[in-house]
Formats: structure tokens, sequence, C-alpha cells
């Protein structure tokens, strides 16, 4: 029977429990009028998956599968579905990964009344850790032909993320600015980076691992910083380029000194957008900031309308999504387990990533790539 992944609840303090994963056999659903049903290949994990198992996340479910990014294949339609949804009929597609925002740039319809992203959430039930998925039609759009599986997995929330804060917030998104992307390694930050590099824009980083550097010069960034150096505000502001000594904006996942860091080397009127603040959830603003006229934007995911966008130009571009390490096998627990760990200890480069399809094979992994 097909299977489905979610946690187990156990006894514990937020931030002190882990909650184990658990499976789930089901039937096949039946699609409704208007839904399609997705057979599921690849899922990939993302940070809030890992806060879910540490009940760190808002709006938790215990029987609502897990993860939130989709690679599949549609194999049935309803029978009210749209002209459009009858050509991805054995068609590879993409899962939005969040329900309730459609197109208001400013932030989620209904003052988020309906949002929330997928997988292992109490508001939706829908979760790509599973081996069928139902969705409404408009939750899907076709894969980009040049991505496999996996890499078509490891885009969705990561993609999304990441063409709000660089493109619809940071205002900063073209060829000849220079924009800093911290925390690189990270699926978000190397989105941001792919998606930079693409449209001409300088791009530094920072990063604990002077190894995750090298590996994102090779993918085209500009130069970059240890951020564990005491001084890496000063060796960024000397790789910046004489003609434009500055930065025009900042992207951020990590928060914590952010500000206090680059106020120095960004331009008067510079932008600041944090997406996640993993340092810490707090971080200071400085009355240097004010003068200087900078910009603190807070970004999260983004509107249907920009996952569309997004995809689009994955397509036009030929961007494929960095994957770190795959394991083969929804039923393989220890191997999924040993992804989340890679996560916690902050050993990846890239998306962890599940195939779902290779179930009966179990246990093989695949190396890391670019």
């Amino acid at each position: 029977m097909p299977l489905s992944l979610t946690i187990k609840q156990v006894e514990g303090k937020p931030g002190q429990v882990y909650y184990p994963l658990h499976l789930t056999d089901n039937s096949i659903p039946t699609p409704g009028p208007a839904q399609l049903l997705i057979k599921l290949s690849a899922a990939a994990l993302n940070h809030r998956d890992l806060f879910i198992r540490q009940h760190l996340y808002p709006g938790i479910s215990f029987t609502h599968p897990l993860l939130s990014d989709g690679y599949g294949t549609v194999t049935a339609l309803g029978a009210s579905c749209s002209p459009t949804s009858h050509t991805l009929l054995n068609k590879p597609v993409l899962l939005t990964p969040l329900r309730g925002w459609l197109s208001d740039p400013l932030g989620p319809e209904d003052n988020g009344a309906r949002y929330a992203v997928i997988g292992g959430a109490a508001q939706y039930d829908v979760g790509t850790a599973q081996e069928y998925v139902l969705v409404d039609e408009d939750e899907v759009i076709a894969a980009p032909g040049h991505l496999s599986a996996a890499e078509g997995a490891a885009l969705p929330l990561v993609g999304l993320t990441a063409w709000r804060a660089l493109v619809s917030k940071s205002g900063n998104a073209q060829a000849g600015r220079n924009i800093l992307i911290t925390g690189i390694g990270g699926g978000v930050a190397l989105q941001a980076l792919q998606f930079a590099v693409a449209m001409g824009v300088n791009v530094f980083v920072t990063s604990g691992d002077s190894g995750k550097i090298a590996r994102a010069r090779e993918m085209g960034a500009v130069g970059g910083v240890v951020y564990r150096d005491a001084d890496w505000d000063k060796q960024l502001k000397a790789l910046l380029p004489s003609d434009r000594p500055y930065l025009d904006a900042v992207i951020d996942g990590a928060g914590g000194d952010v500000v206090a860091r680059t106020v120095k080397l960004l331009k008067s009127g510079g932008v600041i957008v944090v997406y996640g603040m993993t340092v810490g959830p707090k971080m200071d603003w400085s009355m240097l900031a004010v003068l200087k006229n900078v910009e603190l934007k807070g970004s999260t995911m983004g509107s249907r309308r920009e996952f569309v966008d997004m995809i689009d130009f994955v397509r036009e571009k030929g961007i494929r999504p960095v994957v770190s390490r795959v394991v083969v096998g929804l039923g393989n627990l220890e191997a999924i387990d040993g992804l989340f760990d890679d996560m916690k200890a902050g050993r990846q480069f890239g998306k962890l990533v599940i195939q779902i399809d290779g179930a009966a094979e179990g246990g093989r992994e695949s190396p890391a790539k670019l």
C-alpha cells in the first residue's frame, strides 16, 4: 500500500523534544471534481521540517504528511478539470509549497487567515512525504523539462523564498549591482545566488566554511568571507569593486548582527532583506542605519504568482538547483533521519532529497553534486 511519512507525538517541551518519524499505510485516493492525483517521485527537506520535529514551528500536525517540496507525475484528473490540466496528464509537475496567497505583492490575502506552508501543517492536509497526493488543479505547474526529479523537488520552497527576497523585495536584482548573500550552502541562499548570477549581479557570500565559499565562487559568486572571522566585514569591504565600493543589498537568513556588520558597507538607501533568523529571533537596529536611510524588509515565501514567475525564469535560464544528498525510499527511516542530521549539523551544500519512487530499492544514496 502507498506510504506516507508523519511525526509521532511524544512528551517533551518545544526545543527539547525531537519527534520521531512515523510511517502510515494509505489507499490511493480518488480525485475530486477539480483535483489532480499526483504520484510523487521525489520530495525535499527544509529547515521548517527540522523545526517541526522540535516543535519550534506553529500549527504542526501529527497526522498530515511532512514536507513541502514535491515533484511527481499527474496520473488521474477529476471530472471538472480544465483543458490545461488535461495537458498535464502523465506529465511531471511541481507542487506549490503553500496555500492562501495568490498574487498580492504585499503579502497573503485576507491578512494571512488562509495562508500556510504545506507539509506537517494542521491547516492543510497536503504534504509531499507520501507516494500519492491529491491537490487542487491550480496548485501545480509543469516541471521544467531540464530538471531531474531530485532537482525538481529541490526547487519549490527555497526557489520561491529566494525569488521574493531577491527580486520582489530587494529592488536590486539588476546587472552590475553588488549584493551580499549570507549563509551560503543553505537552499535559499544557493537559489538566490543562482538567480542573481543569471541576472548579472555581482554576488558576495558569507559562510562558516571556506570550502562552501570556494564552491559558491565556482557557481559565479565574485567572492566571499568566513563569518567566523572577527573582521569579516572589513574583509568584505576589501573585495568590493573600486568603481562601486559598496553593497546595494543584503539577502540574509540569519539575523543576529547582520545590520551592525553591513550598515557601513551599504549605500545610502541600501536594503537588507531578512527571510529567516537562524541565529536568534531578534536583531538590533542602529541609528546609523536610520541616518543612511537603509531599509530593513522582512520576506517570507511568496505568492502563487511569484512561484509561476520563478519557475518560468528557471525554465528560461536552464537553472539546476543544487542537490546535496539523495536517499532512496520513503520507508528508509534511518537514512531519512540522516538527512535531518545533516541539516542539524549544517553539513549540506544544497538540498536534501528523498527519492520516493525508488522505495523498493531501499537505502541507496547519491553523492553530493553541483
